[in-house]
């Protein structure tokens, strides 16, 4: 039988996919064991693919995770492929995509006039280090500790329109569209980091969809996995807000068939 490893974290409890994932990969004759990516006892070599999941502490460590996807290169499949992970691992990506993305400034310096600004780190995740203010000097400021500490800042403006319509993400298994959802505004106010990721599925506009599969179009790689989250910039186009090609929420539990749709793509490309 094919063997597969589910990648996680030491707090594997907080992924609610964990056991989702390697069942339904069991009915397409794929056994999936849950390994930590960080356990030095792992035999990597003895998995037909590797399965990069809930490594959400990545944030944190970037520099030994990305040495560790090397490794695990070397010996097996890795999915998502290691070159797809260097570059997703920090959003300075959003640069190169050659689509429309929300705006950004990336440094402290000459912040443009805007009436609300958010402020983050080019390598975060789950609004960690994630600032929402009025104040264009706090923001500088913010941008610029950012900056003494080695890291590069990400300054967008604030949109309301996330708040009235959410984020949509668009998730695509192998290429292949598989569903979609709208997520609730993580920096609105009065929310809490309980209330994320609040979601519910719906059907994607054309012109979501259109920029969405531009985007995957544009990737030189195969992708197992894809989460291309999608806000709507003030005059209603679509726009990227992130990429997710590392170890994104894949929303399994909204779609019935989405768990299978996933065992599916691993199974073409092993």
């Amino acid at each position: 039988m094919t063997i597969c490893a589910y990648v996680t974290y030491a707090d594997f409890e907080l992924d609610d996919e964990r056991d989702l994932v390697p069942a339904a990969w069991r009915e397409a004759g794929i056994e999936g064991r849950v390994e930590r990516w960080d356990d030095p006892s792992a035999d990597w070599s003895a998995y037909d693919a590797v399965v990069v999941r809930s490594v959400w502490d990545y944030i944190l460590r970037r520099e030994e995770f990305l040495a560790w996807a090397r490794r695990v290169a070397s010996v097996t499949k890795l999915l998502n492929p290691y070159a797809v992970l260097e570059s997703n691992t920090d959003k300075t990506y959003l640069r190169d995509l050659g689509v429309p993305t929300v705006p950004t400034h990336w440094s402290s310096q000459g912040l443009p006039d805007w009436p609300e600004y958010v402020v983050k780190p080019s390598v975060s995740g789950g609004a960690r280090d994630t600032t929402r203010t009025t104040d264009r000097a706090e923001a500088a400021r913010l941008a610029k500790e950012l900056e003494a500490a080695g890291r590069t800042p990400m300054v967008q403006p604030y949109l309301d329109m996330v708040e009235a319509e959410g984020e949509t993400s668009l998730l695509y298994f192998n290429g292949r569209f598989s569903h979609a959802v709208r997520r609730s505004a993580m920096l609105a106010a009065g929310a809490t980091a309980a209330d994320n990721p609040r979601a519910q599925l719906r059907t994607p506009a054309p012109d979501q969809v259109e920029l969405a599969e531009k985007v995957l179009t544009a990737i030189p790689h195969d992708l197992l996995y894809a989460r291309i989250d999608l806000v709507r910039l003030p005059g209603g186009a679509p726009a990227v807000i992130e990429l997710e090609l590392t170890e994104p929420y894949l929303f399994l539990t909204y779609d019935p068939q989405a768990p299978a749709r996933f065992a599916t793509a691993l199974r073409e490309l092993l």
